[in-house]
């Protein structure tokens, strides 16, 4: 890549392999972790070189966060949890991305962190089907513009 090219942005790998993909917004690409234990979306930022949400520019981070209350809020209506889960850890994948988690009591890793409780759960076919069409409403939203 020349000085003059701009950098482009590629999903991590471990993403990819990890989640499947949903859609995208006018900023992110939306992705649904593939585990069927939690209703778990991932917003990452569609732009290169991003490790941290204060590398993003001013107007990036507020449509982010405009992104991100609109998924919460849209996940809880739709799934009736408890509790929503919003982290950005970073520590496995160094690519920006903000992990949505519906939590219920009593769910296999409350009141803990969902990481590393147990292996992943993937989603059969017919699971995946389901939450696709669960998540709907909420994709058609953040796609449209928050």
């Amino acid at each position: 890549m020349s000085m003059s090219e701009p950098a482009v942005f590629r999903l991590h790998e471990r993403l990819k392999a990890d989640t499947i993909g949903l859609g995208s917004t006018s900023l992110c690409e939306i992705r649904l972790m593939n585990d069927s234990t939690w209703p778990w979306v991932l917003l990452v930022p569609a732009v290169a070189g991003i490790r941290e949400i204060y590398q993003l520019s001013a107007d990036q981070q507020h449509q982010l966060v405009r992104e991100s209350s609109a998924l919460s809020e849209a996940m809880m209506d739709v799934f009736g949890g408890d509790k929503m889960n919003v982290a950005a850890l970073g520590n496995m994948v160094p690519q920006l991305h903000l992990h949505h988690i519906v939590r219920f009591e009593g769910d296999p890793a409350w009141p803990g962190p969902v990481w590393g409780k147990q292996a992943p759960v993937a989603y059969s076919d017919e699971e995946l089907e389901q939450i696709r069409s669960r998540l709907a409403p909420v994709l058609a939203e953040l796609e449209a513009g928050v």
